[in-house]
């Protein structure tokens, strides 16, 4: 088979998935109200994503853990973990967290 039509195969296949699972829980709850119960639940969704997408960036940069202060992500990441403690403020909190990345890279090739 060509590669061109393979590679078409597998986004038409996805896309199929991921528009059937969408639309099952929207089939299923529509019309519906939402548990109180679950909807406390959903709302640690959104914190639990964000930590599984950002601890393994900070504690792994290179491959395995390392919690040395060669790490520059880890000393970026501790001040910008006290900026979003201090401010509770998203853009905040990238803006240090960012900004203390680039200062230590800079400091510290």
């Amino acid at each position: 088979m060509d590669n061109g039509l393979v590679l078409w195969m597998v986004i038409l296949a996805s896309g199929a998935l991921t528009f059937g699972l969408r639309w099952s829980f929207i089939h299923a709850l529509g019309g519906r109200e939402i548990p109180p119960t679950l909807m406390r639940l959903l709302r640690y969704v959104p914190p639990a994503v964000l930590a599984a997408l950002v601890v393994p960036a900070i504690l792994r940069p290179d491959g395995p853990i390392d919690l040395s202060l060669d790490n520059h992500r880890l000393i970026a990441g501790a001040f910008a973990l006290v900026a979003a403690v201090a401010t509770r403020s998203v853009f905040g909190t990238l803006a240090v967290g960012m900004g203390a990345l680039w200062i230590v890279n800079y400091l510290f090739p």
